[in-house]
């Protein structure tokens, strides 16, 4: 089968898996239900389909670029940070949480060598692992694949891009209450649906009618599982987002969740469900008090290019040449990933001032 029969035969598959979920729910499924089929449906979802969904260009057929994908250089100074985390956390294993096409554990197993004899690599994707494995396949048994959180954890845990990833709720004001916005079959499509909810966002303000907002209850939770399972150890969390007094501004009015296909972004995602990403950004606050509230200390919060100077991008850029400079550049510079990309840290057992915010931390912000 070609491939472009091949995906419409997933999404009309998707569709249908998604539509008879629907009417079993009586006609209406809450936004972080569909999501969810829509990105991790076995065998149909976006991240469980197969695609190239990673690259640098539209032409591979991928839909956008992570930072290790655009520069190894990321990887090497968060190297630098991990070196400086084993040690003040007596571990020699490091976790990665969706490890994507594999290259940030290929520049992280190669800059640290022998000081990283462990790497252990959860992800829900049946076909990322298979990209992973055949990427990783020189380092042989120092990386291993997990299916399921490890029971306790004494070790370093990163991850890049995963918490944008887990499905949200949303609310909608119309300016006399709240809303939670679902998903109903209309016409053989699918349309938004809302119904009258007793969630509420985390901030009082004054919401102007015709308001959107997210609230991100699965990644709160993956942080209390986190603090469960991490008897001791510290974690970095890289994702584009906001502490909550600029996630909830009163002027945000449709919020943030996005779609992303062939690099280019639109703000439709019930419109061909399982052919792109659907993503929004991340409420750090609420990340952070998760933590806090399972038992977990916030070591600090910046923004991604703030964390990469302090870990010595600057110095690795002086010596690089002209086209790695420019990728890097875009790493930092605060119109593309710099500003907008965060980084917090999380620990238990574990205290240490961590380089990546020995200049610019923002905890204090959240």
């Amino acid at each position: 089968m070609p491939a472009s029969e091949q995906c419409l035969s997933v999404s009309a598959s998707l569709h249908a898996r998604i539509a008879q979920e629907i009417a079993s729910a009586g006609g209406w499924l809450p936004f972080d239900r569909y999501m969810a089929l829509a990105l991790y449906a076995p065998g149909l979802g976006y991240y469980a389909r197969g695609g190239p969904v990673f690259g640098a260009w539209p032409g591979s057929g991928s839909d956008f670029i992570t930072a290790p994908e655009l520069s190894p250089l990321f990887g090497q100074c968060l190297a630098a940070q991990l070196r400086q985390a084993l040690q003040a956390c007596a571990t020699e294993t490091v976790v990665e949480f969706g490890a994507g096409t594999g290259a940030l554990a290929e520049v992280l197993l190669d800059t640290l060598g022998d000081e990283l004899p462990h790497y252990r690599i959860v992800d829900l994707s049946g076909a990322l692992r298979a990209r992973q494995q055949a990427r990783l396949e020189r380092f042989g048994g120092r990386v291993q694949w997990l299916d399921r959180w490890p029971e306790t954890m004494h070790a370093v845990v990163i991850g890049n891009e995963v918490l944008d990833a887990m499905p949200i709720q949303l609310l909608a004001w119309d300016g006399s209450q709240w809303h939670e916005r679902g998903v109903a079959c209309r016409g053989g499509a699918f349309a938004w649906d809302d119904r009258p909810t007793g969630l509420r966002p985390p901030v009082a303000h004054a919401f102007a009618p015709g308001t959107v907002v997210e609230l991100h209850r699965q990644a709160e939770a993956f942080v209390a599982s986190l603090a469960q399972h991490l008897a001791r150890g510290v974690s970095f969390f890289f994702d584009y987002g906001f502490p909550e007094a600029e996630y909830y501004h009163p002027q945000r009015t449709a919020g943030t969740l996005m779609c992303h296909r062939a690099h280019r972004a639109d703000a439709q995602p019930l419109v061909d469900p399982g052919e792109k990403d659907i993503t929004a950004h991340v409420n750090f606050t609420a990340i952070a008090l998760a933590a806090q509230d399972a038992g977990l200390d916030v070591l600090g919060y910046t923004s991604q290019g703030r964390f990469l100077l302090n870990c010595g991008l600057a110095e690795r850029m002086r010596i690089a040449d002209v086209a790695s400079r420019a990728a890097a550049h875009k790493l930092i510079d605060e119109h593309e990933m710099g500003e907008l990309f965060k980084v917090i840290a999380l620990a238990r057992g574990c205290t240490f001032d961590p380089i990546g915010f020995s200049a610019g931390d923002r905890t204090h912000r959240l």
